[in-house]
């Protein structure tokens, strides 16, 4: 019995001495684990001392900048009302001036209305005097130009003017030739033409006057039509014929003969039809007896 009980008293005061081991090393386990804590809270607040202060310089720092902008903000509310009074005045003034010159800018509007008027009108002026200048100008290019062959074709009519009289000195005979020799042209109706598309005929008329007796008497007359080259125009009966010009026999190519009784004084004519229209030029019409030239003249076809 005493054993027994001395055996549980012992086995209670090991685990006595078990559970107080165990709790002495469990007290020393959490003082570490305090102990290590502790050092990290003291670490981490001393980081927090630190970031407290750079916040508190941070706050400073923002304070200062904050009163300077408060201060500029001040400076520059004042500007701005300065500035705002300053743009009403102005507005104020310019409305004034735009009621006081009102009615100087309508009157400027509508001169300038009756001066864009004027300008319009003027320009289709000068429009229409450019129209007529170069419809002018066309007109004087084409009169000059027809001035220039007019004067070219007077020229050359002269020319074969001249040189049919200086023929007709040369080749006439002084007692026994034609006076008034006229040459026309005339169309289907025996009007006068100038036109080479229009002419049907062309009439040629002349006097004989104080034919010597010699001279007087039944004799051929031929009419002669050449061009301004001296070729025949054409004919559907051209008749082979000679003369005596200038004391040598001429052979001539006319278009009309005809004998007639030469008296002392009288009026003859030739009407010749043509068998072809004549082109646009000069043409010379003469007429010959047996014995020489009696006249000539030049005439023109347009």
């Amino acid at each position: 019995m005493n054993s027994r009980i001395l055996g549980v008293i012992i086995a209670i005061l090991l685990l006595l001495v078990l559970l107080a081991g165990w709790w002495g090393w469990s007290q020393n386990s959490a003082r570490t684990a305090l102990a290590e804590e502790n050092e990290t809270l003291n670490s981490s607040l001393e980081d927090l001392e630190i970031l407290k202060k750079d916040l508190a310089n941070e706050v400073d720092s923002l304070r200062v900048a904050y009163n300077s902008l408060a201060e500029e903000n001040t400076a520059l509310q004042g500007s701005l009302s300065e500035v705002e009074s300053r743009l009403a005045k102005k507005d104020a003034d310019l409305r004034s001036a735009k009621n006081r010159n009102a009615g100087e800018v309508n009157g400027l509007r509508a001169e300038i209305q009756e001066l864009l008027a004027a300008k319009s009108e003027l320009e289709e002026s000068i429009d229409v005097l450019r129209f007529e200048n170069d419809s002018l100008r066309n007109v004087t290019g084409r009169l000059e130009a027809d001035l220039s062959q007019v004067r070219a074709d007077n020229d050359a009519l002269s020319r074969m003017n001249n040189s049919i009289q200086d023929e007709l000195k040369r080749l006439t005979l002084a007692n026994f030739k034609a006076t008034a020799f006229q040459v026309e042209a005339e169309m289907r109706s025996s009007k006068a033409t100038a036109k080479s598309g229009r002419t049907r005929r062309i009439r040629v008329t002349f006097d004989l006057t104080n034919v010597p007796a010699e001279y007087q008497g039944t004799r051929p007359l031929y009419l002669v039509i050449t061009n301004e080259s001296g070729v025949p125009i054409d004919s559907e009966n051209p008749i082979q014929a000679q003369s005596i010009v200038g004391g040598q026999r001429m052979d001539l190519i006319a278009q009309e003969a005809k004998e007639v009784n030469v008296a002392e004084s009288q009026r003859l004519s030739f009407t010749h039809e043509l068998s072809e229209k004549l082109a646009r030029g000069f043409y010379r019409a003469a007429v010959y007896t047996d014995v020489g030239l009696l006249g000539a003249a030049s005439f023109r076809l347009q």
